[in-house]
């Protein structure tokens, strides 16, 4: 009687266990079972995203305000176009602020990062950021530095 009651115990703590498990990586992915927050979209065209995925942060200051909802490609720029859900009570965005691709870290993750503009009128729903920084990617430099060094081995 003892030993089924201490493996029953044990098949709990399991369970348990498990599902603390299956919680927190949710969490982490960042498909939390929270309600969603109210948000309005806006759009932004980059040269190149690098990385870029969706659901990815967009901050202000290092604080998240939102993530990105979708990435397309637009056939007639030959952009990327993002669309970002920013949380409703940021409202005070200046119509002119840029927006950049930046990175976590050396190789960390990919996210969005406003730089504030100075204009009187805020973006609203369905408002497009015309001045945008694509993606630093790593693998360009690394090539345009050991280009450049071969380069000038030869004309020396």
């Amino acid at each position: 009687m003892r030993s089924k009651r201490a493996e029953l115990l044990v098949g709990c703590f399991i369970v348990l266990g498990v599902a603390a498990l299956v919680y927190l990586a949710v969490q982490v992915s960042g498909l939390a079972f929270s309600s969603k927050k109210d948000t309005y979209q806006v759009v932004a065209r980059f040269d190149d995203i690098a990385g870029l995925t969706s659901r990815a942060k967009v901050s202000i200051a290092g604080v998240a305000v939102g993530n990105v909802e979708s990435i397309t490609f637009d056939k007639d720029l030959y952009m990327a176009l993002v669309t970002m859900n920013i949380n409703s009570d940021v409202d005070n965005i200046p119509t002119d602020s840029s927006i950049a691709v930046l990175t976590s870290g050396l190789l960390g993750e990919k996210y969005l990062g406003f730089t504030i503009g100075a204009e009187e009128e805020v973006l609203k729903n369905g408002s497009e950021i015309y001045d945008t920084q694509s993606a630093l990617v790593l693998e360009n430099l690394i090539s345009q530095f050991l280009f450049n060094s071969s380069s000038s081995s030869k004309s020396e």
